[in-house]
């Protein structure tokens, strides 16, 4: 029982280390590598958020891990787990409507990247934060913090992104982070901000009862 559990360890900590490490990797090209033709460079992308946001919520679980630190961070990870989905989810719905919504010129650039950004990431982030770290024990901490992230990214591409830069062009507007946003005018914007928050809340929530549903066979055994 005693080899089982450090062989359970040692397998949670090699992933917690390629978590980390992949994170850090892209974190780490996306500061040297990324577009900085424009205002805010590539964090005028919500995908760039969440991918930092990954790579601190890695950092934090290696240090859980290696018994560097005790706080657990439990409403940080359940939100960057949901901020992950989102991004997904709205990436490859407008990609698949219209590439150009989300992209400069309609094309998928550095197919390895958009992997990663897109689904291997996130995909990971999601694996420990159910299975492995257990989060979404308590939903107020994820719903805070998912308000409070997701707020200050509408107000930097709004109030900072927007009129610092040119481009995107769109009918309505200019220089707001994703092509299709210059084509909303402000209302259209709200509530599209608005339905994005809603599914957050939403993820939230499905993330809390497969995370319920999961511990509920060792409440049980634990119970007998």
């Amino acid at each position: 029982m005693l080899r089982l559990s450090e062989q359970m360890t040692t397998t949670r900590k090699v992933f917690r280390w390629i978590v980390f490490l992949l994170a850090a990797f892209y974190c780490l090209r996306m500061l040297i590598l990324g577009d900085w033709d424009n205002f805010g460079g590539p964090f005028r992308y919500l995908t760039i958020w969440a991918l930092f946001c990954s790579f601190f919520a890695a950092s934090r679980m290696m240090a859980l891990e290696e018994h560097r630190s005790e706080r657990r961070w439990d409403g940080f990870v359940a939100m960057t787990a949901v901020i992950n989905t989102m991004v997904v989810f709205l990436y490859w719905r407008l990609f698949f409507a219209d590439p150009a919504s989300v992209t400069s010129d309609g094309e998928l650039n550095a197919f390895y990247l958009e992997l990663y950004l897109h689904g291997l990431g996130p995909a990971l982030q999601v694996i420990d934060t159910l299975f492995v770290h257990r989060s979404h024990r308590r939903i107020l901490p994820g719903a805070a913090w998912l308000f409070g992230v997701i707020s200050l990214y509408i107000l930097w591409a709004e109030l900072v992104v927007g009129p610092f830069n040119d481009a995107p062009v769109g009918s309505v507007t200019s220089g707001l982070p994703y092509p299709f946003l210059n084509n909303l005018e402000l209302p259209e914007r709200a509530v599209f901000y608005g339905s994005n928050f809603a599914i957050g809340l939403v993820l939230l929530l499905v993330y809390a009862g497969i995370a319920w549903l999961i511990r509920r066979p060792s409440q049980l055994q634990t119970a007998l």
